[in-house]
C-alpha cells in the first residue's frame, strides 16, 4: 500500500503561524502540530492566568480532533511544553479534566522559551 498523508485544517482552531498544517493523518494515526492559546474566533492570544491558557490549548487540540473525526479517548501520546516547570500542577489539573481513565502515555518539559512567548503547548498523537 502506498503511503498515504492526510492533511487535517479547521476554523475551530488557530490557523498555523509557519510552514506546517495543524494536524496530519499517515495511515491510522495522527500527528498533530503543536497547539498553543490562540482564539481561533479572534486571533488574540490568550496568557492572562495558566489556568485559562491551557483550558483554550485543550479546546483548540479538541478541535483539531473533531476535525479529523476522532477525539481525546484516542490519543496515545502527549507532548507538553512549559515555560516554567512551576505551572506543571495547574496544567495537570487542566489537562486531566480531558481525559478519562486511560490517559495517553506523555512527557512534560520546561523550556526556554515558547512560541509567541506562551506559557503552556500541547501536540497529540491519536489514533482513527
Amino acid at each position: 500500500m502506498p503511503y498515504m498523508k492526510e492533511i487535517v485544517k479547521t476554523n475551530n482552531a488557530p490557523e498555523p503561524i509557519g510552514p506546517y498544517n495543524q494536524a496530519v493523518w499517515a495511515g491510522d494515526t495522527l500527528y498533530m502540530s503543536g497547539q498553543i492559546a490562540i482564539d481561533p474566533k479572534t486571533g488574540q492570544l490568550i496568557t492572562s492566568n495558566i489556568e485559562d491558557e491551557t483550558e483554550l490549548v485543550m479546546k483548540n487540540i479538541g478541535a483539531v480532533l473533531s476535525a479529523a473525526g476522532t477525539e481525546f479517548s484516542k490519543v496515545v501520546k502527549c507532548s507538553i511544553f512549559l515555560s516554567d516547570m512551576e505551572l506543571f500542577g495547574q496544567v495537570n489539573e487542566i489537562y486531566g479534566r480531558f481525559f478519562s481513565e486511560n490517559s495517553p502515555a506523555r512527557e512534560t518539559v520546561a523550556v526556554r522559551t515558547l512560541p509567541k512567548n506562551v506559557n503552556v503547548e500541547i501536540s497529540v498523537i491519536a489514533l482513527r
